[in-house]
């Protein structure tokens, strides 16, 4: 019977695969909880090193999206070698059973040669030598196979009890035979329940089974005794089996309680892989969510044998699905982000050829026609799309700063000021695909250098207008202006002109908005009194309570605003 397997503990790959390369070309037959401890140990520390590699190159600064896996040689290398084990333990198999299947055969053969000494008692005294040889060769054949254990130990027990009591051998030889087998047995017995006394149970269990075989071997003992001898070994043994069986339901118990939680991480890690990932955030987010799920798994023991590869493969293919669709959506982005920087290389060079034209409106009908398409194009790396931008635009900047310069003198004043409105609403319009940093400031001097600009032609005025104001919700739009703010910008721009045009007091309109401040403030008092009497025990009354909180906080909001608009009052009185 083979030695119970004893796990070592593996610092690296490459020391498993030595030991894996010992087992497949070495002389001892392959041991199977072996074979599936080192496979299990080898892709922990695959995935270990692996996930050491990208937080290595993550640590250097490198590009996450540039990260690419590389194939691994040493994983090639173990496969293979796996591959001969398989190989290896299919014909051990195949020859242990032959194996067994003979040594079936030479038992039977046994078992009929002491069944024809029973059928012929006249020559029972005359064969016992035969029949000791019998008992011998039987003791120096090992296994059978399983099923056929437990049928043959009966017979031969049944054959060799039935020859002794034949056996008309002198009443000296024959207690001789007795007293000694009862000396064996009982040694037997009182190893068997020694073995009770041990902490290591798969050691005391498989010490037990040789103790049985040895036991089955030994001839009978005084027929007065065998029923004794026979339970007290059976007893010894019901101790040791009890605890055998305790200790393998408890990890059986434990295993299980490991393939649930590893079930559950391999359904997590599958919908990481499967779901929908539309951003390059995304992918970040999952990514650190997918690692925390591989340090989980190493916390977790071992799960039944029959499934302890099977999920372990079910993870690993799912984590590895995520990680190859992850390298080839990021080749694929960084292969976008190279076309469309390519583009925008393409009008900057349309835009530099035009920036010293002289032919003004077909020049700068063509410039914001660039300015359109560069919009639609695609994003690049933010750090380059900083730079592209500003070659862009000070392309587009150098054309109408000097197409502005020429015309000062060319035109009526209402078309001038036309020209300049456009200017400022084709830059908001620019503005959409800018750095965010520093847009609202940006935002802020465009607005000012529109509302500085004078008239228009009058046929272009409401065009114009409306042209401006989309720009502007545009840029608001992405800038999350609030709908409150707008409009205290535009009051203030409001009193600023009526300051400058009428050069007279704001003092009415302040007393009005301080009238409007004061009713504001008692609504919301009375709102907030109200509440304290509502009862939110039922569905109805938390719908109420909810609906009055509403109005509560937009009367709020209303209040801040009226407050604003007092400040800015105040503020251009000074």
């Amino acid at each position: 019977m083979n030695e119970a397997f004893v796990a070592k503990a593996y610092s690296n790959k490459k020391e498993v695969l030595e030991r894996v390369k010992e087992v497949a070309h070495g002389e001892e037959a392959p041991v199977k909880e072996e074979v599936e401890y080192l496979k299990t140990t080898f892709y922990k520390l695959h995935v270990a090193e692996r996930e050491a590699q990208l937080k290595a190159y993550l640590e250097q600064g490198n590009d996450p999206e540039a990260y690419q896996i590389t194939p691994d040689a040493d994983e090639e290398v173990f496969k293979a070698e796996m591959a001969v084990i398989k190989e290896r333990r299919a014909k051990i198999f195949k020859e242990q059973e032959e194996e067994k299947e003979a040594n079936l055969q030479r038992k039977l053969e046994i078992l009929d040669k002491i069944k024809a000494m029973i059928t012929t008692p006249e020559e029972v005294n005359k064969s016992f030598q035969d029949f000791k040889a019998l008992q011998q060769e039987w003791k120096e054949i090992k296994a059978v196979p399983a099923p056929k254990v437990s049928e043959l130990w009966r017979n031969y027990q049944l054959y060799v009890e039935q020859f002794y009591d034949m056996l008309k051998l002198n009443s000296e030889l024959r207690e001789y035979d007795f007293k000694k087998n009862l000396e064996i047995k009982t040694r037997l017995c009182e190893a068997a329940e020694k073995l009770a006394e041990q902490e290591d149970l798969i050691s005391a269990f498989h010490q037990l089974q040789k103790l049985h075989q040895e036991y089955r071997e030994t001839g009978p003992v005084a027929k007065e005794l065998r029923d004794e001898i026979w339970n007290r070994f059976k007893a010894a043994s019901t101790v040791i089996n009890k605890k055998h069986q305790q200790h393998f339901e408890d990890l059986r118990a434990k295993e299980e309680e490991n393939l649930n939680k590893k079930t559950a991480l391999c359904e997590q890690a599958e919908a990481i892989a499967g779901g929908e990932k539309k951003s390059s955030a995304d992918w970040e987010r999952l990514t650190k969510e997918m690692m925390a799920l591989q340090t989980e798994w190493k916390t977790i023991g071992f799960a039944p044998q029959k499934m302890n590869v099977k999920i372990f493969d079910r993870f690993r293919a799912a984590c590895d699905a995520f990680f190859n669709a992850k390298t080839e959506y990021f080749k694929e982005i960084k292969e976008a982000y190279k076309a469309n920087a390519e583009k925008k290389r393409a009008l900057i060079e349309k835009a530099v050829a035009l920036k010293d034209s002289t032919e003004w409106r077909s020049t700068s009908d063509k410039l914001i026609a660039l300015q359109k398409e560069w919009k639609k194009v695609g994003p690049v790396p933010r750090k380059q799309g900083d730079q592209l931008w500003e070659e862009f635009l000070a392309a587009c900047n150098h054309f109408f700063e000097a197409r502005n310069a020429a015309g000062a003198g060319q035109r009526g004043e209402e078309y001038a000021n036309l020209e300049k409105k456009q200017q400022v609403i084709a830059r908001l319009e620019a503005l959409l695909d800018a750095p965010q940093e520093g847009l609202q400031e940006e935002v802020q001097k465009l607005t000012e250098e529109y509302n500085s600009i004078g008239h228009v032609p009058y046929k272009e005025k409401d065009a114009v207008y409306e042209a401006y104001h989309a720009a502007l919700d545009k840029v608001y739009k992405v800038l999350n202006v609030t709908a409150a703010k707008r409009r205290l910008n535009n009051y203030k721009n409001k009193i600023k002109t009526a300051a400058e045009q009428d050069g007279g007091s704001l003092d009415g309109e302040r007393a009005r908005l301080m009238r409007q401040y004061e009713n504001i403030k008692q609504e919301v008092q009375t709102y907030e009194n109200n509440l304290g009497f509502l009862n939110a025990s039922s569905k109805k009354g938390n719908s109420l309570i909810d609906e009055m909180n509403r109005k509560v906080q937009k009367l709020k909001d209303e209040m801040n605003l009226v407050r604003e608009k007092i400040k800015a009052i105040d503020a251009s009185g000074k």
